[in-house]
């Protein structure tokens, strides 16, 4: 592939999204609800690709592929299975959060809960959002390294950049737009390498067949276990992800929210079987490479030009508007659950955005900092997904989906669960080499069901019953 052409075309199309973010700021971001929020009032269509695009990012292109290169496509499907399980779960939830009216998830909890566990739930949430946007930070590098040759920490960097002023400029409005377009072509890219990929191999049985022994077993070597560490965190994540509640929070209203589910579920189907064909199909042509570029290779050694163009400038895309959802979220915790709350100040609307703003570059540069700890986007996915899920989703479904639960069982769960993730990747380095979700999500769950059982109801859900 012409890396001269292919190097214009990415940079045409970062350009062009930051322009669209700087538009954006401009016209529709007049207040903290315009950029946190997007003023409420996203379209289903736009919805659908936001919900879709912030899922799938540097996770799927880049630590998606690296587990199916190495695993296989049967074993990915167990990887990849949480996702569209919890979009399902969602779809009973997302109406009753958009009918909430939040901006962000610890303010939904303290509802039910009370203010210190929406502290705690806040804190989680910024240390694992910023674990998150470190790895986009990681998956752009990686992707500009082999279109461009850019050094690795180059490309890191220029995707930091980007995404902290993305996320700093037009806030959700320029977010949501962006991922809209990204995510047409990411699947018009696939689609169309897919295919082509799939004819010169000849067929799906043709591939099935090329491909080594151990890569068509449903485990891919791997134990139960194993496979059940790889399935959790992403489950856990997707349904308790504060993301996916602003969104639904975004929305023009709860109906809205609830059916944009439907198109996410589909679309999030269409993309992982593509992402496992793709994968799959480098696992035959490029049995040498290195884990996590399966995808990006295909897309410039074996795709016609204007193909390979869509899927990497896309995926540059992607990652980076992943980036700009994980940041602006968690600087919405620092600004709202936080300082204003903490401190007790009313902020005029301009005064709000502005912090706002300052508060996003600082923990941009923080993350990029912390990206240089993780060895591979995978392991740096599989722990900030951990952390998530393990301590914040127990505690957001039991508040929709159980009226005993209260006070003591949800900063029980927080506390636990952060605790045992970090003891468990910190102090005993991943033994056995199980991902911590094994440990510290059952722990979280026995927390939550023990404090609330053995301790006074709050005074709300004594009123329930």
């Amino acid at each position: 592939m012409n890396q001269t052409i292919l190097f214009g075309s990415v940079v045409v199309y970062l350009l062009f999204i930051i322009v669209l973010g700087l538009y954006f700021s401009r016209r529709e971001v007049k207040d903290s609800d315009d950029f946190m929020i997007a003023g409420r009032r996203l379209p289903r269509i736009v919805l659908i690709g936001t919900l879709l695009a912030t899922w799938v990012g540097s996770g799927t292109v880049i630590g998606g592929a690296s587990f199916i290169y190495q695993y296989g496509p049967l074993a990915s499907i167990f990887f990849f299975a949480g996702a569209p399980l919890g979009i399902i779960v969602l779809y009973f939830i997302a109406d009753k959060a958009r009918s909430l009216e939040k901006y962000t998830v610890p303010e939904m909890l303290e509802i039910r809960y009370g203010k210190l566990t929406g502290l705690l739930a806040a804190l989680i949430i910024i240390l694992a959002y910023v674990g998150i946007t470190s790895y986009q930070f990681i998956g752009g590098g990686y992707i500009l390294n082999i279109v461009t040759g850019l050094p690795v920490e180059t490309g890191t960097a220029i995707t930091a950049v980007v995404v902290i002023i993305l996320a700093a400029t037009g806030g959700l409005f320029s977010v949501a737009y962006t991922d809209f377009i990204s995510s047409l072509f990411i699947i018009v890219g696939f689609l169309l390498g897919g295919s082509i990929v799939l004819g010169e191999l000849g067929g799906f049985s043709e591939l099935a067949a090329k491909l080594p022994p151990e890569k068509i077993t449903w485990t891919g070597g791997l134990s139960f276990v194993q496979l059940l560490g790889y399935f959790l965190p992403l489950f856990l994540l997707i349904l308790g992800d504060q993301n996916m509640y602003q969104r639904f929070s975004a929305a023009k209203n709860a109906e809205t929210a609830k059916r944009s589910t439907v198109g996410f579920f589909f679309g999030n189907i269409l993309l992982v079987f593509l992402a496992i064909l793709l994968a799959s199909s480098s696992i035959v042509l490029f049995p040498d490479i290195p884990p996590d570029t399966a995808i990006l290779h295909l897309s410039m050694e074996k795709m016609p030009l204007i193909v390979g163009i869509m899927v990497l400038t896309s995926s540059v895309a992607l990652i980076i508007t992943s980036g700009n959802s994980y940041l602006l979220s968690a600087a919405g915790n620092l600004v709202y659950d936080f300082y204003i709350r903490l401190r007790g100040k009313n902020l005029s609307q301009s005064q709000q955005l502005r912090f706002h703003r300052w508060v996003v570059v600082g923990l941009g540069f923080f993350a990029y900092v912390l990206g240089t700890y993780f060895p591979s986007v995978l392991e740096a996915q599989m722990y900030s997904y951990t952390m998530y899920g393990a301590t914040i989703t127990p505690v957001i479904l039991a508040s929709f989906l159980w009226k005993r639960v209260n006070s003591a069982g949800a900063i029980a769960t927080i506390i636990t669960g952060g605790a045992a993730t970090l003891f468990w990747e910190m102090v005993l380095d991943k033994p056995f080499g199980w991902n911590s979700v094994l440990f510290s999500f059952p722990l979280s769950v026995l927390a939550l069901l023990i404090f609330t059982r053995f301790s006074t109801p709050n005074a709300e859900t004594k009123e329930s019953h």
